[in-house]
């Protein structure tokens, strides 16, 4: 089933992400993660010093490192935000692969490795034993897309993220994200989601 279609550029619902996200930072330890070949997923991945801008700070390292794992094992990238200290994607998997955790593991790799060593220090015990470094929180959130209504409610939240981070006035003026292209695709008008936008189903 196609499930991109367009969202009514007044209105978005999105009352159920604030309580999903709560567990990107704290996950349970018993949590299984759901694993479906060819499903889609809304993911968030963190930085460990949520007070860094590392992501934006070498965004050009960030984008060989998801072109190589891209390139690697393949995958569709439905949307996608980069903030100076998260990023939040919608990953479509190939058929008969449902092998996301080494995707993100491989990226996070890819990334940390070419950052100069000074900003991947880390002052935890632990991280150094396992020779870790202090980049990514160990931990990421997955959601396995349900139906069209969600992926619409994450797809809006994606976009709307940098507006809501106070980061820009308008979703069209933040350059590290998938709106322009979606702009272009006749999916959102230039103008949906300013900072005088209705956003009070959104938070995180």
């Amino acid at each position: 089933m196609n499930l991109i279609k367009p969202t009514h550029p007044a209105r978005i619902n999105l009352v159920n992400i604030p309580l999903l996200l709560t567990f990107s930072v704290y996950p349970m330890k018993n949590y299984r993660r759901n694993r479906q070949a060819g499903a889609t997923y809304f993911f968030t991945l963190c930085l460990d010093d949520r007070r860094s801008s590392l992501l934006i700070d070498y965004i050009d390292e960030l984008r060989k490192a998801y072109q190589k794992t891209q390139s690697k094992l393949p995958f569709t990238t439905e949307a996608m935000v980069i903030l100076p200290d998260h990023i939040h994607a919608l990953w479509t998997m190939p058929n008969h692969d449902d092998d996301y955790p080494t995707r993100i593991r491989l990226f996070k790799s890819h990334f940390s490795r070419q950052l100069p060593q000074s900003v991947k220090r880390t002052s935890s015990v632990s991280r150094m034993n396992r020779q870790e470094t202090g980049v990514w929180q160990r931990r990421f959130w997955e959601h396995t897309i349900r139906d069209e209504l969600d992926f619409n409610n994450h797809m809006d939240y994606i976009h709307y993220n940098p507006v809501k981070h106070k980061l820009v006035r308008r979703a069209v003026d933040w350059a590290y994200s998938s709106f322009l292209r979606e702009v272009k695709k006749g999916r959102y008008a230039e103008d949906w989601a300013t900072e005088a936008f209705d956003n009070s189903d959104i938070g995180e």
